[in-house]
């Protein structure tokens, strides 16, 4: 499984989004890590498709499904909604539901 966490520097909510994926990973019990993959302007944004920083993919997928790639691409930070929050980065509990479909 390869879980890959886009990002651009000026968005710090990255950290929380590794550390929520990194806990997802441990409480399902499976091996590895995320690969950090800086971004560093407009067109990496768009070469590297970033919804917004930060954007997690589970084997190429982002983690709230195909749809959201029909935000758009660009720098900005992103929100993501879970059932009890609004926050720069994916909730554990977003991330697992994820894990569970790859």
């Amino acid at each position: 499984m390869k879980i890959e966490l886009f990002y651009f520097g000026g968005c710090p909510s990255y950290i929380e989004a590794a550390n929520n994926v990194r806990e997802a990973l441990r409480l399902e019990g499976i091996a590895g890590d995320v690969e950090l993959v800086p971004v560093e302007n407009d067109t990496d944004a768009q070469t590297t498709r970033l919804i917004g920083s930060p954007t997690v993919r589970i084997d190429g997928r982002d983690l709230e499904g195909s749809e959201a790639d029909e935000r758009g691409y660009g720098l900005g930070c992103r929100i993501y909604q879970d059932e009890q929050s609004i926050a720069g980065w994916p909730s554990v509990a977003l991330v697992r539901r994820a894990l569970h479909r790859a």
